[in-house]
């Protein structure tokens, strides 16, 4: 089958979003902010979910005030039938559904020696357990925007401690320390997305992965003076990750510019996997 081919503004314009709808989990967090501003300066509306409606409420704000289109869906994504429920009201609020941003993630710092079971079930249920049943519950709306697009698209924010272990000599007195549940569940999230890529591209629906690297919360770099430095050292690139640099590789995924891409692991790290 041949390529037609497309000048400039054809290929630019694979990147827009316009008239998608797009729901994304814990977007008012330190990197969902920077995601959610990505797919509506895209074009798309985007349903911003998380579990403090006050939160949710003032961002929303902010983005309609910059022009954009934004609603909220305020639940608790390890809640199976408010998954069920809110995903429903998308299809029957706006008629379609087009993009799926697993980015909700909950956890404690820790260590092997301190994480208890409790912590291994919790961040389970909310980084793979509710990213399979959202994928789940908005499979009939992603089918059919997928027949008036290239496809639907589903990425999942995973981690690089699903790749990689962690290196426990660099966090100090950060209080960042990165548990074995965070890694675990970020691997099973990396694997669910290869899974439902393989069973879902028939449907036209893609599913991949983004596994940022180092970017750090503020807080964390507060609590050690030299908690930066490590990080940095550990990096090819020299530096931490700012966080509108996922923008450009999640409009990438979320978009028609991915039309052919589905079931991988892209890391965004500045080279610390590649090592």
């Amino acid at each position: 089958m041949s390529i037609q081919r497309l000048d400039d503004a054809d290929v630019m314009h694979q990147f827009r979003l316009d008239g998608r709808v797009a729901f994304l989990s814990g977007a008012t967090g330190h990197l969902g902010r920077f995601m959610a501003k990505a797919l509506v300066e895209a074009g798309a509306h985007v349903v911003l979910n998380g579990r403090r409606k006050d939160v949710l409420k003032t961002f929303a704000a902010e983005l309609k005030k910059s022009g954009h289109h934004v609603s909220t869906a305020c639940f608790d994504v390890t809640d199976e039938d408010a998954v069920v429920r809110n995903i429903s009201l998308i299809g029957k609020k706006h008629g379609r559904l087009d993009i799926i941003v697993n980015n909700a993630s909950q956890g404690r710092p820790g260590t092997i020696e301190n994480t208890t079971r409790a912590d291994f079930e919790q961040v389970f249920r909310v980084n793979v357990v509710a990213a399979g049943q959202i994928i789940q519950a908005a499979m009939p709306l992603l089918r059919e925007s997928a027949k008036s697009t290239a496809g639907s698209s589903v990425v999942n924010i995973a981690s690089m401690y699903g790749s990689v272990s962690s290196d426990s000599s660099i966090y100090g007195s950060s209080g960042a320390h990165n548990p074995p549940s965070y890694s675990a569940a970020k691997g099973g999230l990396i694997q669910l997305t290869r899974y439902a890529a393989c069973h879902l591209a028939a449907d036209r629906i893609r599913v991949n992965c983004i596994s940022p690297g180092p970017f750090p919360a503020q807080r964390y770099l507060q609590n050690d003076p030299g908690f930066h430095d490590r990080l940095k050292a550990k990096v090819p690139m020299g530096r931490t990750g700012e966080p509108q640099e996922l923008s450009g590789p999640l409009l990438f995924l979320a978009s028609d510019a991915s039309s052919y891409v589905t079931g991988i692991n892209l890391a965004v790290d500045g080279g610390w996997t590649a090592w």
